[in-house]
């Protein structure tokens, strides 16, 4: 970059990234830079700007402007502007693409529809409506971003997964709980991967076409930014939700710098715009007068005399050439993939735990294979019995002998281990179980239905 002074610097802090923007004295975008912050946004924005400043000082901007959720304690640490996102982001779209009507911007946290009306005559945005989610973040890019980690993709490899899809099946997109449990269920039925993510994208354009869309127009062009316009299942989705032509619908070429781009132009509009840059050091107080980590409490473990039931006999005990008598069991959730052997005297003597991560058979598989590896050929295996909620799908993969449901399973398991127990509960990734038991049997159950808040994925 040429120092020649009159430079505008936009930075859009996020729940999930910084975006930041250099527009030079030409009005041209030179530079464009996207930082995720991991949590620490005002960390993050410091070392942007210390790296900023060593190729162009401070005294060559005219301006620095600040927008989104963590810009207004930034702007004030370092006394420069703070513009509202809405009102950047309508800018941004009068500068660069003053035809679009309607714009969806969607972040990490944060999803907007904001109607637009370009007047020809003062050459100006009209902003006529707009919309926002409330707290619920359902349908942004963070949950995206979960969906995306718990089947072991890259949020870029998630979006091109979806293009595969030819019938994506229809998931609940009014809660993400809700969308992440119908999720589980269909690879409990080994959906392809490419199905579900395309069927979470449609859920998402249509939770914000009908909530966060309800009453207003889409009137095309449309234009789609915001972090998760990268998303190519996302763009397909709110193309034929919205059953926009291709002409209709716009993927700026900023897309997640739409608000930077427009805090620089609300910069630009100021009278006497300029700045008087004060340093970085009450934002480095700030920084190191703030607690970055708390001390935890210490981890939980198990009682000795419980911790004894899981000690695994060596099988050295066993005879020359005598091969144990063993059975399988292999419990499939939504989170986890579990499987044990025990002997005759029901001592556990292998167990794997590993995550389901949307593959239930690969996870069976690596399981079976990792016992088979440490048993080899000193075990007979008798018996097969599934149970969770990959059962039936498990029990049809291995030839199990015995498919139980899991209220069944968890309350034989207790009373093996304590005859007196009476109460058991059970949370799990998805699932949440109160099983009553007395003199060992079963006499009253209760289960979650289907929102999964309060469980382990949770």
């Amino acid at each position: 970059m040429k120092k020649e002074g009159g430079y505008f610097l936009g930075i859009d802090v996020g729940s999930i990234s910084v975006n930041t923007i250099i527009i030079n004295p030409k009005k041209e975008i030179e530079v464009e830079l996207y930082h995720r912050h991991q949590g620490q946004p005002i960390l993050t924005v410091h070392n942007i700007l210390k790296e900023i400043f060593h190729s162009l000082p401070p005294s060559e901007f005219k301006s620095i402007s600040f927008v989104g959720t963590g810009g207004k304690v930034l702007a004030q640490l370092l006394n420069v502007n703070f513009f509202n996102e809405i009102i950047a982001q309508s800018k941004a779209i009068e500068w660069l693409y003053p035809e679009v009507k309607t714009v969806i911007e969607m972040g990490g946290e944060d999803s907007k529809l904001i109607i637009l009306e370009y007047d020809p005559q003062t050459k100006q945005m009209n902003l006529l409506d707009f919309s926002m989610n409330t707290i619920c973040a359902a349908g942004t890019g963070s949950f995206l971003d979960q969906q995306a980690s718990r089947l072991g993709l890259s949020i870029e490899e998630f979006g091109a997964l979806a293009l595969r899809s030819v019938s994506p099946p229809r998931l609940a997109g009014r809660c993400s709980v809700f969308a992440k449990t119908d999720m589980i269920h269909l690879q409990q039925i080994a959906t392809p991967d490419y199905d579900i993510v395309a069927g979470l994208c449609f859920a998402v354009a249509r939770n914000f076409k009908s909530t966060i869309g309800k009453g207003l127009t889409f009137k095309p062009p449309v234009a789609f930014q915001g972090g998760v316009a990268a998303n190519l299942g996302m763009r397909r989705a709110f193309a034929e939700v919205l059953e926009l032509k291709p002409e209709e619908f716009i993927i700026p070429k900023y897309y997640a710098s739409m608000g930077a781009i427009g805090a620089c132009l609300l910069a630009m509009e100021m009278p006497n715009c300029s700045i008087k840059w004060e340093g970085l050091e009450k934002l480095e107080n700030y920084l190191s007068t703030t607690p970055s980590s708390e001390q935890g409490e210490p981890p939980l473990s198990l009682s000795p005399k419980k911790a004894n039931y899981f000690w695994m006999p060596p099988l050295l005990s066993k005879k020359p050439n005598e091969r144990i008598k063993g059975y399988l069991g292999v419990d499939v959730g939504s989170i986890s993939t579990n499987l044990v052997v025990i002997d005759e005297n029901k001592n556990v003597i292998s167990k794997r735990y590993l995550m389901t991560a949307g593959r239930p058979i690969e996870a069976i598989k690596q399981g079976l294979k990792e016992i088979a590896e440490e048993l080899q050929d000193q075990v007979e295996i008798l018996g097969v019995g599934t149970t969770g909620s990959g059962r039936y799908l498990t029990g049809d993969f291995i030839g199990a002998d015995v498919v139980r449901n899991e209220i069944t399973a968890q309350a034989t398991a207790a009373a093996h281990i304590d005859p007196e127990v009476d109460t058991i509960f059970e949370i799990g990734g998805q699932d949440s179980k109160y099983i009553s038991l007395k003199n060992g049997a079963v006499v009253d159950f209760e289960m979650n239905k289907v929102c999964a808040a309060g469980t382990g994925s949770f």
